[in-house]
Formats: structure tokens, C-alpha cells, sequence
């Protein structure tokens, strides 16, 4: 039987790293402009045809997502051809059905776009390589018609992950409702007994599954803002936000923009980043970075280019060092 990591609490600081460097792009522009800014770094090998944005449509009314308004301008502007793709969920809830999906997208302001609930006609699976707990992931089948991806991830906490980054986003967010979320949630295939790096490591080989079948036509999309210790499938009954809004960060490495906005709330001060830190810490959400890397999906070691200053190098502190208090 294979086992999980052991070290999902541990903060690795940038000098103890080890691989390849990746660039991050950041700027503190929270807006849909900020999100084309960071985007247009990172979108050389997405096509125009076939484009689906993987991003995360909340239960109703949930008050923290990605604004829609905001998307809904990015994408007429970057990618108008694209289709907003979703899964339906595992948990019984606004997105359970197809039915209700549907209804709670029209309530979020998904309307500007086609939106494919991916899982609505069926499933596939996708090879796992190198996978020790999944060697198959199932997704939605729809999600095979498309050649290009954009990840478009609300950076945040989670109540089972940690947080939530565009490992989260894709490796849950793509699993079909009934068969894949179960296959990384339970060991059973009833109850979610799966926790802490177990978890963690399941769901990065899901998201490996994923990226592999779009090769090279995949970026990232990080929006630091409106952070809940809670996921977007909290919706209305999410934690209040007390960490402050940073900016939006981008790279075509998922383990980079993922690792760099990690390190940007261990940059924070004490008091603006206690609650997603302890969030994190206590459910192991660290070994998704250090999986991803073991998997070969990226590197944890990055440069961070400020967007906003003539595209020059800055660490984390210096990217949080214009934050104030959050104030809803």
C-alpha cells in the first residue's frame, strides 16, 4: 500500500528549494484589467479556437468569487470564443445536479457565456502518470473537446485542502461529481475519510491528469482577493474575509503561482495572515506544492516580476508591503 508525506504543515523558505526557476507575474491591479494584464504574460501557447476557463462559479450568492463582471470583460477581450467550464459537485448542495447548476449560475451572473457543465452527458478518464493513489482520473467527458485551457483560480482557504490555488481548482474542479471527486475524497467510495497529505496527493494527481491532456495549452490566473479561510463551496455561509486583498498573479507553472501566492501570505504580517496560515498549516495543504514538484508539474522556485513597476524583480514582502486591513 503506498503512503502519504508526512511534512504537509512545513513551510519550505525560497533558499531551502531545489529545481528549475520559473517566472511568476504580479500586479496589485485587482480588476479585470489587472487579470489581462498578468494574462497577456502568460498566453502564448493558447489558441483561439477550442478555449475553456477553468474557474470556480460558487454556490448562490456566494459573495466572494471572481467578480463575473470581471470575467465577463476579460474574456470578450482575451478570449472570445472561450466556454466557461464547471463540474457538478460530490456534495448535495447548489451544484449537485445539472438541474441546479444550472439555476445557480443564472443566480451568480454566469450568463454572459456558454458555460459547459462537463459532466452533465458523462465522464472519461485520463491517465495518471506517475500517480500512486489514482492511476485514472475521471472528468467530465465534455472537457475533451477542448485543446486550450485557462485557469482562472480565486486564491483562498479551504476546509479540507487548506487552501484552495489552481492545483485545487483543477484537480477537484475538473473531477466529475459522482465518480472522480469520490475517487480522491474516499477511500470507500461513501464516506470522505481521505484528510491532510493523503488528500493533498490525491488531488494533485488529479490535477496532473488534467494539465497532461493539454500539454503545453494551459496557463494560470491567481486572484488574491476576498481571501476566506473558507472555499467558494461555502457560499453565503463562507468565514468572513480578515485577510487583506493582495493583486492577481500569473505563470504557465502551476506549482510556481500556486508556491508564490503561499509565499505571499507567509510574507504578510502576523495579524493579517493568522487565520489563513493556521488554515493552512493544520490541514497539511503545503504537500500539494511539494507533490506537485515530485510529480514533474512545475517548480516551487520562481522570480516574481512587478507588472506595475517596469516589470522589475521583487521578492514577497515587497509584493505585500502595500496591503491594508481587509474591509468587506
Amino acid at each position: 500500500m503506498p503512503t502519504a508525506a508526512t511534512d504537509g504543515n512545513v513551510y519550505i523558505p525560497m533558499d531551502q528549494r531545489e529545481g528549475e526557476v520559473a517566472t511568476v507575474y504580479f500586479t496589485r491591479d485587482l480588476s479585470a484589467k489587472g487579470m489581462e494584464k498578468v494574462y497577456e504574460k502568460v498566453n502564448q501557447k493558447i489558441g483561439s479556437e477550442k478555449v475553456a476557463v477553468k474557474l470556480h462559479t460558487g454556490e448562490p450568492k456566494g459573495p466572494n468569487i471572481i467578480p463575473p463582471a470581471w470575467v465577463k470583460e476579460f474574456i470578450a477581450d482575451e478570449s472570445p470564443n472561450a466556454t466557461i467550464i464547471e463540474t457538478n459537485t460530490a456534495y448535495d448542495g447548489g451544484r449537485y445536479t445539472t438541474e441546479n447548476h444550472r439555476e445557480t449560475l443564472k443566480v451568480n451572473g454566469w450568463d454572459f457565456c456558454p458555460v459547459d457543465i462537463t459532466d452533465a452527458e458523462g465522464t472519461a478518464k485520463l491517465p495518471v502518470a506517475g500517480a500512486k493513489w489514482i492511476p485514472e482520473i475521471t472528468v467530465g467527458k465534455s472537457m475533451l473537446d477542448y485543446e486550450n485551457l485557462i485557469v482562472l483560480t480565486h486564491f483562498k482557504g479551504h476546509g479540507m485542502a487548506g487552501f484552495g490555488g489552481s492545483d485545487k481548482n483543477l484537480g477537484i474542479g475538473c473531477a466529475d461529481g459522482r465518480i472522480g471527486k469520490v475517487d480522491i475524497h474516499s477511500s470507500n467510495g461513501k464516506n470522505f475519510d481521505i484528510l491532510e497529505e493523503e488528500l493533498m496527493e490525491r488531488i494533485t494527481e488529479s490535477t496532473k491528469g488534467t494539465i497532461d491532456f493539454f500539454g503545453e495549452h494551459v496557463t494560470y490566473v491567481n486572484v488574491m482577493r476576498n481571501m476566506s479561510v473558507d472555499c467558494d463551496c461555502a457560499g453565503v455561509d463562507a468565514a468572513p474575509v480578515v485577510t487583506p486583498n493582495v493583486g492577481i498573479l500569473s505563470s504557465t507553472d502551476i506549482c510556481a503561482v500556486d508556491s508564490a501566492c503561499i509565499d505571499l501570505v507567509w510574507a504578510m504580517k502576523p495579524e493579517d495572515n493568522h487565520d489563513l496560515k493556521e488554515r493552512i498549516e493544520s490541514l497539511r495543504g503545503l504537500r500539494q506544492l511539494t507533490y506537485m514538484q515530485e510529480l514533474g508539474m512545475g517548480t516551487m522556485r520562481y522570480k516574481l516580476i512587478d507588472l506595475d513597476n517596469g516589470g522589475v524583480e521583487i521578492d514577497p514582502a515587497e509584493a505585500v508591503a502595500h496591503c491594508v486591513p481587509f474591509e468587506g
